[in-house]
């Protein structure tokens, strides 16, 4: 934490930090501008928007740095967040397909930077975690997306970060509230 603490000083000192490498500013677009701010589901644009300003570059330099396809660090990171959970738990929280996350796990395993073992409950699960290698991994690449993430949030105040933070778990929370069979008339049309 230290060196990331040293990361995001320098970021917020001068400017020149992981994140402004990372992040280069460009002025909007006519037709960018009106995809964020006339669009219908400006929500949704400027989400996405930013989610694409913030992976791109980042899974870009996972990519080059390690060989690692963005299914593959998702898979590492997940388990640096919690260690000991299945491939089948890692899809359902990353919303990506259960097929694209096995070939993820089975090239991480042959890699040596995670590692498989039998659920003892139910022997069909496979429970996974970081090996070292895995580790050092994640270790190298978080500072780089602790400091993009503080870059993109910079103009915002405490404040406002912590009401962000609380306005989209909100958001995300009541994802959650609605079942399964609720989903598809929330699409439909009234």
């Amino acid at each position: 934490m230290e060196l990331i603490d040293k990361m995001i000083a320098g970021d917020a000192a001068d400017g020149t930090g992981l994140g402004a490498e990372l992040l280069a500013r460009q002025r909007l677009d006519a037709f960018t501008h009106a995809r964020l701010w006339r669009n219908p589901c400006g929500f949704a644009a400027r989400f996405n928007y930013l989610g694409l300003r913030y992976n791109t570059p980042l899974y870009g330099w996972v990519q080059d740095r390690f060989g690692l396809s963005r299914a593959e660090f998702v898979v590492i990171y997940s388990l640096a967040i919690m260690d000991g959970v299945t491939a089948s738990e890692i899809a359902t929280s990353t919303a990506f397909l259960k097929n694209t996350l096995s070939r993820a796990v089975n090239r991480l395993i042959r890699l040596g930077l995670i590692r498989s073992q039998e659920d003892a409950t139910d022997r069909r699960n496979k429970i996974l975690g970081l090996t070292p290698g895995g580790v050092a991994v994640f270790e190298e690449a978080l500072p780089r997306f602790v400091a993009l993430e503080d870059e993109m949030l910079a103009p915002l105040s405490l404040v406002e970060r912590e009401t962000l933070s609380a306005l989209m778990a909100k958001v995300v929370l009541a994802m959650f509230e609605a079942s399964p069979a609720d989903a598809p008339s929330r699409l439909s049309p009234t």
